[in-house]
Order: C-alpha cells, then structure tokens, then sequence
C-alpha cells in the first residue's frame, strides 16, 4: 500500500499547482494581447474624418473603424482613399484611361460606382442613376445639383476604378472633380465598418456617438 503524502508534500504541490495555473493565464493573455495587436494592425485601423463632405452621415472629428485587410469596395460603402493619382479620359469617346497627380490626401467618401458600371448624374433633377436605376439617396444632405467637370454623363467605369461622392453633395470635392476624378481600386485603403465617438458639440444625444456605417 503507496504511503499518504506528508503534509508539506501536499503543501508544496498545491503550490506548484498554482504557480503552473498562473503561467497558463499569463501565457494566454500575452498571447491574447498580440493576437488583438496583429488584427489592430493589420485588419482593423482607427480613423478621424477631417472635414465636412460625408455630412449629415459623418460630421467632423468624427472616429471611426475600418477593415484593412482585403476590404469589400461595393456600392454604397464607405471607403478610405489614399488619394495619390487621379483617373480621367483621354479621348471624346471616354474609353481610354489615363492617370495623373491626385489630390494627395486621405479621403472618406461613398462609393458610387465600381467597374463596368454606368454613372450618370442629372444636375437639374439632382439625381443620380447606376445602370439606369435611380439611386435612392436618403443619405445625403441635399440633392446633387453640382457637377465640376470631370465627365460628361453618363459614362461607364473602367476596369480598375471606382467612382465616388461625398454625401454632402453641395460641399464635397470628389469624382466630379477632376482633381481626384476615377479613384484607383488599389488607392482603398478600408471599409469604414463603425462610428465609435462623435464629439459632444456634433450629437443631440448620447447615442450618436455609435453607427454602424458597413
């Protein structure tokens, strides 16, 4: 018949015991904090708008939350551009693509359009049309009665480039504008998935701080 463990032995294995379950929790939570710092860094990224063009949607100093990696660029999502070089025609036809300097800046704006699709913008009506369909806007701050010459409507997006607005349709420089014109696809950097703070000077109440915007 085995012996009893002598008190101090059983003292001393209980202690073992603890010690080994602390090194399991701190082994888990280190590995936790840099699972959450890679996904940080490479999925999800903070971002602050600086400006007035995504209004009444996202208003100035505005925080978001956009996802990095392989992000989604559909229509009607809200996308983060680094706005290096700007597509425009070439040719009357508008077929031919070409690229020159951006507005070079970061950008928050909605997607429109992306390849292969038809935009056009009715200035007089203030609407705007994708493939013949009338765009149901109920985002924007007032209709779209601005054109700034980058395009004659309507035109088909080329392979490649996405066409995007501001929803503050009267105030915002965007693809109408040839300064930024057709956006590169590969210029996107994220999604804009949520809204997590909004300054107090910029709500009504407590709640619109939080949106989520995917």
């Amino acid at each position: 018949m085995a012996a009893e463990n002598r008190p101090e032995e059983q003292k001393d294995q209980t202690k073992s015991s603890f010690f080994a379950d602390l090194l399991d929790l701190a082994e888990v939570a280190i590995t936790t904090f840099f699972v959450f710092m890679l996904l940080s860094f490479y999925l999800i990224r903070p971002v602050t708008v600086d400006g007035t063009s995504m209004v009444p949607t996202l208003h100035d100093r505005d925080k978001l939350v956009m996802l990095t990696l392989f992000p989604p660029v559909t229509n009607g999502h809200i996308v983060v551009i680094n706005d290096r070089e700007a597509g425009y025609f070439t040719d009357e036809a508008q077929t031919q693509v070409a690229r020159r300097s951006g507005y070079e800046g970061i950008l928050v704006k909605r997607v429109i359009a992306t390849a292969g699709q038809q935009v056009n913008i009715d200035t007089e009506a203030g609407t705007v049309a994708v493939d013949g369909v009338q765009l149901a806007e109920t985002y924007i701050a007032d209709l779209t009665k601005r054109e700034d010459g980058a395009f004659r409507y309507p035109f088909t997006v080329p392979e490649g480039y996405i066409f995007v607005m501001g929803d503050n349709r009267m105030r915002s420089t965007d693809s109408r504008n040839p300064a930024i014109g057709l956006v590169p696809k590969e210029q996107v950097l994220g999604t804009v998935l949520f809204r997590y703070n909004r300054e107090s000077d910029q709500r009504e109440k407590w709640t619109d701080r939080f949106d989520w915007l995917f």
